[in-house]
Formats: structure tokens, sequence, C-alpha cells
């Protein structure tokens, strides 16, 4: 496959070459969905096991920042979308909600194994345990699995970019029942 050929697969237009030059045709929300869809800033919020098969999916064999999840921030106020995993308690569920509040907009979740999901399969009769995230801030994708492997948080990702490239809103993302396995 050429670099051209390439090049017209991921970009979201067409690439006119005339003499002294080329030029570009695409709409302008096509070309800011593909932007901000290959460009995520993750928030993480890791609280038990499943944070080390999110450190895993960072590191240098599975590498998730040639996917364009790069830069892993530290504060919401620069991160896109949040990556929730493990157990939320009812102690840690405000703290939670104002990370959510705090982050510009569009903001993405995506709720990594069990006890993100429904509260676990060990603490799900506890009463310091939340029920899933969904109970605290709106889940865009889900991501089953405990601990769910980093294959399938990298397939959530990219899962949760096809859907932004494709311009669809944030309840429509939530309605499609983008879950992974």
């Amino acid at each position: 496959m050429t670099d051209q050929k390439k090049i017209q697969d991921t970009f979201p237009g067409q690439v006119h070459d005339l003499p002294g030059g080329g030029i570009v045709l695409s709409k302008l929300d096509d070309v800011i969905n593909w932007a901000r869809a290959n460009s995520l800033w993750p928030l993480t919020f890791a609280t038990s096991c499943c944070g080390i098969e999110m450190m895993a999916t960072a590191g240098a064999k599975y590498d998730f920042s040639r996917f364009g999840f790069e830069v892993a921030r530290a504060t919401p106020r620069q991160a896109d979308v949040i990556i929730i995993a493990g157990t939320i308690v009812n102690k840690m569920a405000p703290v939670l909600k104002r990370l959510y509040d705090q982050m510009a907009d569009p903001k993405y979740v995506i709720a990594m194994g069990a006890c993100a999901i429904s509260g676990g399969p060990f603490f799900y009769n506890t009463y310091s345990v939340v029920k899933g995230a969904d109970h605290v801030i709106p889940v865009d994708v889900y991501v089953a699995g405990c601990p769910p492997r980093p294959e399938a948080l990298l397939h959530s990702l990219i899962t949760l970019q096809q859907k932004i490239k494709a311009g669809l809103t944030r309840e429509q993302i939530r309605s499609s029942g983008a879950e992974t396995k």
C-alpha cells in the first residue's frame, strides 16, 4: 500500500495534487473529529488491580501511545478521557465526580473491569462499594474482565476513537452499546 493510499484511508478528506503543491478538501467537522479522536489524553483513576493492567497497556509491550493516547495526564483540566480502573468506594465517589466535573468538554469515560462496571465479584454486596461507575458519572465504554487484559483496554480505546471519528455525540456513544470483551 502506498503512502498516499494510507493517508487517504486515515485522513478524512481528499488530497488533490496540483502543479506546485497540493490542496486538501474536506468538511471541517470531519477534520475536527479526526483530530479529537487521534489525540485523546487519558486521566488515570486506578484504585485497585485493574490499575496494573492499565499501566501495562502504557508500557513498552502494548504502548498505547502509538494509537494517540500518548499523554497520560495527572490533572483533569488537561484530560479528554478518564479511565476508571478498579473499585469505587463511597468515600471515593465524590472525588471521582469532582474530577469528572473539572474535565473540559467533550469528555469521555471508560469503566475498566468488573469492579468499575458493577461493583466487582468480591465486593458486590458490601455496603461501602458503589455498584458501578455509572451510578456516579456517565460511562461511554465498558471493558469487561477481572482484571481485563491490556488488549481489551486498547480495543476499548480504539472503539472510542472510531465512535468519535464517526461524529457521534456522547449520548449516541453511550446508547450504541460500546462494550468490549
